[in-house]
């Protein structure tokens, strides 16, 4: 856990705790008492932590999500839901008092496979997303090349809608209006605009943008996704290209431009969080393990670097 300074936005550790294996990606229930995490083990988990106390520790068991890998999770409808890689499922869990995790009541599992011969041999859900109405999950499967639309409170399946073969999509985040959704891909650097109806439920994708430069020779693999609050800005963390991409969204949210790429302060940016304030990006640097924020640019949305603070295998930030 870290402090965080209004004025400068700059981190200072507290402590840390290792009562979670692998704790690859984490979410806040409201109010901030309790943290979620998942276990990105073969056998995988999820795990509810009390940040009161000082170091954070588990509020009631680990509980096995009955699938591989869990790789992101989301809170919707009084549940914990886990994107589960290894497995390519998705998995509920009810949030009990005291934000305690109950046993699994579903566990969805996709199907098929994509093109891509050593990633896509079936499918892999990478995140879950709850829809800005609170009436939908969105599961993004990178080995299936689709998002599946599940109804909630439930949830239950509703629909899928497959993109670009061999785009292999990882995550996804809502434009603040809530009509649109932009799939970050991490088989080919693109990031792909959607719009979104959240009266049917239906996700109908609009068109690509890179997210590196035309003739870039470093292999990439995009991870995370954030736009801005007053839906001008999109942002990208780039692994291999190790950068930040700022892109520029029209005013209807259909279309963006790549502005330019910045570097992400490290190696191997597996995360991408704003802060609270809006106006800066956190970075976890997951191979150089360090975590940087950056100052937003108002006019142009380029990042600026601040500072850093390490954080060993760095693989997620989020703010309570």
């Amino acid at each position: 856990m870290a402090d965080v300074d209004d004025e400068t936005g700059a981190l200072r550790i507290r402590n840390s705790t290792d009562v979670v294996v692998n704790p690859s990606y984490l979410a806040v229930a409201p109010g901030g008492s309790v943290l979620y995490a998942v276990s990105e083990t073969d056998d995988g988990a999820a795990a509810a932590l009390d940040v009161g106390q000082d170091p954070p520790s588990l509020a009631g068991e680990a509980v096995p999500v009955l699938g591989a890998a869990p790789t992101h999770l989301a809170l919707a409808g009084g549940q914990l839901l886990t994107a589960n890689y290894g497995s390519g499922s998705v998995t509920a869990l009810p949030v009990l008092e005291g934000g305690r995790l109950g046993e699994p009541v579903a566990v969805l599992r996709h199907e098929g496979r994509g093109p891509h011969p050593e990633r896509q041999r079936g499918p892999h859900a990478h995140a879950v997303a709850a829809d800005p109405s609170g009436g939908w999950l969105l599961a993004v499967d990178l080995g299936i090349d689709a998002v599946r639309v599940y109804a909630l409170p439930g949830p239950r399946p509703h629909g899928e809608v497959r993109l670009r073969p061999g785009s292999g999509p990882r995550h996804l985040a809502f434009h603040p209006r809530g009509d649109r959704a932009y799939v970050v891909n991490e088989l080919d650097p693109t990031i792909t605009a959607c719009r979104w109806d959240a009266a049917s439920g239906v996700l109908e994708p609009l068109g690509e943008t890179r997210l590196v430069p035309e003739g870039t020779d470093v292999e990439t693999y995009p991870a995370e996704v954030v736009v801005s609050g007053d839906g001008r800005f999109v942002w990208a963390a780039n692994r291999g290209h190790d950068s930040i991409a700022t892109l520029a969204l029209d005013a209807s949210g259909d279309r963006m431009e790549l502005v330019t790429t910045t570097p992400c302060g490290g190696h191997w940016p597996r995360d991408l969080t704003l802060g609270p304030s809006g106006r800066r990006l956190y970075v976890s640097n997951e191979r150089s393990g360090d975590v940087t924020w950056f100052d937003i640019d108002p006019s142009s949305g380029v990042p600026r670097r601040e500072g850093s603070v390490p954080a060993p295998a760095a693989s997620c930030v989020v703010f309570g």
